[in-house]
């Protein structure tokens, strides 16, 4: 049987798939800062490998490419995640294929993570199509690939064994229905956003988000992220 690779050598609580580096920091960063203080493990999954995420001409992809991962592993480290996988698709081309999902599935089975967390794929109207598509396939290959034995056999005979999720938290939905309060850990969210310096200037990027955060809520003194969150029974 053919051992897994990896750096995290137990199940851990929590996998999270970005589409691109920097999305699970805007979706998901706080409550995933939260999980790790309490003692839990994390690991980030990201699909693409975001070469095409600048509007400067003069940007060579590939290099772009190599600036992210690192840009990728500096918010990780912020926010206390001690492995990232990158899948290197490529950035605007994912599409809802068997070798995406089967990625998707072999990194569940090695991991074998309690929590996934990943993008809304049914948000309407505008929604980046990367986003949409790594949703989907996210969601495919919680269930039922991942549990089932007969799915992928070959993943089996080289030793990725089954893997039955319990929850999924779903970033961007339409259909919010739970917040984890993110007031202690808000910090380390901007903190792992400011890591991410090829995409955007980060001190307007920081006084927007804390805009956004302050209207957002109901008590004043209380910062929440939302999320759909959805139970898997089977």
């Amino acid at each position: 049987m053919k051992a897994a690779s990896r750096k995290l050598q137990s199940p851990v609580y929590a996998m999270v798939v970005a589409p691109h580096p920097d999305d699970a920091e805007f979706g998901i960063a706080g409550t995933v800062a939260k999980w790790v203080k309490e003692g839990k493990e994390v690991v980030y999954v990201i699909c693409t490998n975001g070469d095409k995420g600048t509007s400067d001409p003069n940007i060579i992809p590939a290099d772009l490419a190599k600036t992210r991962e690192k840009e990728q592993h500096a918010a990780a480290a912020v926010l206390g995640v001690k492995e990232v996988v990158f899948l290197r698709f490529p950035d605007q081309g994912l599409e809802d294929t068997p070798e995406f999902r089967k990625e998707l599935v072999k990194q569940i089975r090695i991991f074998k993570p309690e929590v996934v967390g990943t993008c809304d794929p049914y948000r309407r109207y505008i929604w980046h199509r990367d986003h949409r598509i790594t949703g989907q396939v996210v969601l495919d290959a919680v269930f039922p690939y991942a549990r089932d034995i007969h799915a992928y056999p070959d993943l089996a005979a080289e030793g990725y064994e089954t893997h039955k999720v319990k929850e999924l938290y779903l970033w961007g939905s339409p259909d919010n229905n739970h917040k984890e309060d993110i007031t202690a850990t808000f910090e380390q969210k901007i903190a792992a956003l400011k890591c991410h310096r090829s995409q955007f200037d980060v001190e307007e990027m920081e006084k927007r988000m804390r805009e956004r955060y302050k209207a957002s809520v109901e008590k004043p003194e209380t910062i929440v992220e939302s999320f759909h969150r959805e139970q898997i029974w089977r």
